[in-house]
């Protein structure tokens, strides 16, 4: 998972694959805004045919937040 998430942030965000670890906090380490953060809930929620609840994007502080939230769905 999060390999898959890796790619989304390197691909679709621009991110730095070397910035990108489960410990990198999603603002403060990668420099995502909150547009972005809405652009890769929804590109989540398309790659994984899942829907995420506003409520659960406040508890996305790190890559490892998103991992574990998507391992708990798979």
């Amino acid at each position: 998972m999060f390999e898959q998430i890796k790619t989304l942030l390197i691909e679709e965000l621009q991110i730095d694959a070397e910035d990108i670890t489960l410990e990198a906090e999603l603002v403060n380490d990668l420099g995502i805004n909150s547009l972005e953060l809405a652009d890769l809930v929804l590109l989540c929620e398309e790659r994984f045919n899942i829907e995420i609840n506003d409520e659960e994007i406040h508890k996305f502080i790190s890559v490892g937040d998103v991992v574990t939230y998507l391992e708990a769905l798979a």
